[in-house]
């Protein structure tokens, strides 16, 4: 019984001004003419259907989520009453997934990926779906293209192959680039695509054994579940629950101390879109390595920039280079490109109501 749980509750701060509070980057039309998150519920209908969809969301953006995926069962949109990292999501979502459907395996995604080759992507999920059901928790490792700053890495024993389930070594969290530099040349390391694969059973068995706290509180919401309640009113019921959860990521939690994980390297053509610098890979530039959308840009003498328009204005470079430049109704950013990572420390200088 192959289910999915997507996690849509993160609020996109990397792409402010496009993305707030209450419409983040899962929401936004970034890459194509649907949502993020439309796409990546579209991806996974050809083996999931609809009513085996579960979406990992919060109250600010719960409504939009609906808006969005209609289709969805309104009892498989799973609203957390607070936001208390991956842990607590992962084990709140398999809890309501296998009190519907028992002992599934789960597949964990983000919500605001690109995959460019997804007939390949659902083969990918399909074996590992197929590997999880001998008892382990399976994730999906990108082979690094380059030395990447931004993603977390997965260790090996050794050489790793496309499509070969290989044990995980260990973890590592975001490197510098001389780091990165030796984690691509060894060979044995992977990007952590943050996508899991693993049966109900073993994940709540995980948490048991490596996290007994939040294992207790799991335990305590379980009952919770079992009353037959869903959305906002559940939200309420385990509020207090929530609020004894230790804020902390399932790497740290569950996947850095198990020695039951395995990685199937993949090559399907994935992005996170982690932040604007990442549009240079997806959009096509002109002459100067100048991206530009929505608008209608001059630019002289000016070089590998990324220019976002709201299609009112004309937007006029001169001699500039790597820059983001993002206008909105109410707001214009501009930044370095080796910046645009921080654009998260512009929060608490943003009025309440444009964030």
């Amino acid at each position: 019984m192959l289910t999915a749980f997507i996690m849509a509750g993160g609020s996109g701060q990397r792409f402010w001004p496009l993305s707030r509070n209450n419409k983040p980057k899962q929401l936004l039309k970034l890459i194509s003419e649907k949502s993020m998150i439309r796409e990546t519920v579209d991806r996974i209908l050809p083996i999931i259907p609809a009513e085996r969809i579960f979406i990992g969301t919060n109250i600010i953006q719960a409504d939009s989520v609906k808006n969005e995926l209609p289709f969805i069962p309104e009892e498989n949109i799973i609203i957390e009453p607070l936001f208390k990292d991956t842990a607590a999501a992962i084990g709140y979502g398999t809890m309501i997934i296998d009190n519907k459907y028992k002992e599934s395996e789960i597949i964990v995604l983000a919500s605001d990926h690109l995959i460019k080759n997804e007939e390949n992507f659902r083969k990918r999920l399909q074996s590992a779906a197929e590997e999880a059901k001998k008892g382990g928790i399976i994730t999906l490792g990108i082979k690094p293209s380059r030395p990447e700053t931004g993603y977390g890495y997965i260790e090996t024993n050794g050489e790793c192959y496309i499509g070969e389930p290989a044990p995980v070594k260990r973890f590592w969290e975001k490197p510098n680039l001389e780091r990165a530099e030796e984690y691509v040349a060894a060979g044995n390391y992977l990007w952590n695509s943050g996508m899991f694969i693993f049966s109900s059973e073993v994940m709540l068995s995980s948490i048991e054994k490596y996290m007994p706290k939040h294992y207790s509180i799991l335990c305590n919401i379980k009952n919770k579940i079992c009353t037959g309640k869903y959305g906002l009113e559940l939200s309420e019921l385990v509020r207090e629950d929530f609020e004894k959860f230790e804020k902390i990521s399932i790497d740290f939690g569950v996947m850095e101390k198990s020695n039951n994980i395995k990685v199937i390297p993949v090559d399907f053509g994935w992005n996170d879109i982690g932040s604007f610098p990442a549009l240079d890979e997806i959009f096509p530039c002109d002459e100067n390595g100048n991206v530009v959308k929505n608008t209608h840009a001059i630019n002289i003498n000016s070089k590998n920039n990324i220019i976002i328009g709201n299609n009112k204005k004309i937007i006029a470079t001169l001699g500039v280079k790597d820059l983001v430049i993002v206008e909105t109704d109410d707001a214009l950013l501009v930044c370095d490109k080796n910046s645009a990572q921080q654009i998260k420390k512009l929060m608490p200088f943003l009025p309440k109501d444009n964030k």
